[in-house]
């Protein structure tokens, strides 16, 4: 038999014993991350249409209130526990669930596009022999193939594009943090954690963790702002972007930025939002001097309320916005600055009087 038929062989044995979809949780210092019930909400739906079981895998040394992925809609927890996966590192996290998966055969992967899933599971991908599609916007089953489509944007963010992985299982997928909302928490809703132990040299390695070290150059994190003032190139220049910073300031707003903005040195790389940086889903979105572009919606379009302020009334932006503002930023931004310190000062003269 050739080595081309043993393969196939393989392929269709693997497609037929595949089932279940299994989410990728992540953990810090044993407290569950919030990308891991966003993550649970998108691995329900692609559960439900699939007919079948939701996982969610956690890494660790001891995981508290491990009964919120049930309550947040899995059906079991598969938890690798060891010592050495206390914290991230990419070869002990990649042979332990490589490993997991080749025991388990699911259908679907799904893990967040944070630096722990865009660093593992390109590793875990190359392991199983499988398809991974990075920093998707949208997952679906075809009700027809019972096939992932994995949709994000391609072409510097200019179309998007749907990709399939037909022969190869599983099918594996990253999707941006805070592109979904977790499900309602059912405190009636149980499951089974299942404990797996494997060999000390799964974990073997030369990687070795450090320290965590915070950034400490945003004065408000863009990713936990309630408020985000964004601004694109359309701010002109650098000084022109200090508009963007000054509205942020009197709001108690993160800074946002397009990619852009962040090259031309006006701001710094941990304000970026969009594919390339990060994805926020403020209560109040404002964007400022910016088009659009498919790229930089992916990483906000999930904001509850967005206001747009742009010269161009064909701006891609006003298509997502929920306010839109056709003007000269120069001219309209120095308003509504104005009228925030108006409006400021007269409850604090009416706080005073009373």
């Amino acid at each position: 038999m050739s080595a081309e038929i043993k393969a196939s062989a393989k392929q269709e044995r693997d497609l037929a014993q595949s089932n279940g979809v299994f989410v990728l949780g992540e953990q810090k210092d044993g407290q569950l991350l919030p990308v891991t019930f966003e993550l649970i909400a998108r691995g329900r739906l692609l559960a439900d249409d699939l007919g079948c079981k939701l996982s969610c895998v956690l890494l660790g040394a001891q995981i508290q209130d491990i009964e919120q992925v049930f309550q947040r809609g899995a059906d079991h927890a598969l938890f690798i526990q060891d010592e050495a996966l206390q914290n991230f590192l990419p070869r002990p996290y990649q042979k332990a669930i490589a490993k997991l998966l080749e025991e388990e055969k699911p259908e679907v992967v799904i893990a967040a596009a944070t630096t722990t899933g865009r660093t593992v599971m390109p590793l875990v991908a190359a392991k199983l022999n499988t398809g991974l599609t990075a920093d998707c916007t949208s997952l679906t089953i075809d009700a027809d193939t019972r096939l992932l489509l994995q949709t994000r944007p391609a072409i510097g963010g200019n179309i998007m594009a749907t990709i399939k992985t037909p022969h190869h299982r599983p099918q594996m997928a990253t999707v941006r943090p805070r592109s979904c909302k977790p499900l309602p928490l059912d405190c009636s809703r149980t499951g089974e954690v299942i404990v797996k132990k494997y060999e000390n040299d799964t974990f073997l390695t030369t990687e070795k963790f450090l320290e965590f070290i915070t950034d400490t150059t945003q004065t408000v994190s863009i990713e936990d702002a309630e408020i985000i003032v964004s601004g694109g190139k359309g701010m002109k220049n650098g000084e022109g972007f200090k508009m963007v910073e000054q509205l942020a300031e009197l709001l108690g707003a993160g800074v946002g930025a397009t990619r852009d903005a962040v090259e031309l040195g006006w701001t710094t790389y941990p304000h970026q939002i969009g594919l390339s940086g990060k994805t926020v889903a403020p209560k109040l979105y404002i964007a400022l001097g910016l088009s659009g572009k498919i790229a930089h919606l992916a990483g906000m379009q999930t904001s509850e309320v967005i206001i747009a302020v742009n010269k161009d009334p064909e701006a891609q932006i006003f298509k997502v916005a929920d306010f839109a503002i056709v003007g000269d930023v120069f001219e309209i931004v120095p308003m509504m600055i104005e009228a925030i310190k108006q409006h400021k000062a007269k409850a604090r003269q009416e706080t005073c009087a009373g």
